[in-house]
């Protein structure tokens, strides 16, 4: 196990050893900046509880997530399909912050709200077929501190590393192809968190 705890990592470097690609930018917003979002993101999204269908029974979570795009698109994942909001301003604001820095382009964002670390996310990929093939996922954290987590699906190395109000983790390549990522429940965290995960959908009309 790899882990990895300083916010001064290069962002050209590769935090996985293999099959993938992951860069750590730290911190792309200031801590006054990130409370500022943060502030904004909770109150002015539309915040549902997350649902999931697993082996045929409805689940519905305490964590609550929001989908937002430049369209409304459809996005379907653990069999539920839903439809886009579109972008607030602060969303695009936010957007336009972390295309620059990782010279990507994104078209929606999927945001999670954790209350506390009671809540987390169990081991899996982002390999919908929606989602632009090989396509980067930017995950910006606004609020408490979590630890992030990555398990190889054969060889099982595990990489975690600690993300901070503020900072930015990019995946692409063939990281979600081959390696799965998780945020790990913690009884010590106890303020809420914010995470955006800007994204590329793949819609019909552009095939």
């Amino acid at each position: 196990m790899i882990d990895l705890f300083t916010p001064e990592l290069n962002p050209d470097d590769n935090l996985l050893p293999r099959e993938g690609t992951v860069n750590y930018y730290g911190f792309l917003f200031s801590e006054e900046e990130a409370n500022h979002y943060f502030d904004i993101l909770l109150n002015e999204i539309e915040w549902k509880n997350d649902e999931a269908i697993i082996f045929g029974k409805l689940i519905v979570t305490k964590r609550k997530v929001a989908w937002y795009g430049e369209k409304t698109f459809e996005y379907t994942y653990s069999n539920k399909t839903k439809k886009a909001l579109l972008f607030t301003n602060s969303l695009l604001q936010i957007k336009e912050r972390v295309e620059k820095e990782t010279r990507e382009t994104y078209n929606s964002c999927l945001l999670n709200l954790y209350h506390s670390g009671a809540e987390g996310m169990s081991w899996h990929s982002d390999g919908e077929k929606d989602l632009k093939n090989n396509g980067a996922i930017a995950s910006l954290s606004f609020g408490a501190t979590r630890k992030f987590a990555f398990k190889h699906k054969v060889s099982k190395e595990n990489v975690s590393i600690i993300l901070e109000n503020g900072s930015l983790l990019v995946m692409k390549g063939e990281t979600q192809k081959h390696w799965l990522h998780r945020l790990p429940p913690s009884t010590k965290v106890l303020k809420p968190r914010i995470n955006l995960t800007f994204r590329t959908i793949v819609s019909k009309d552009d095939e």
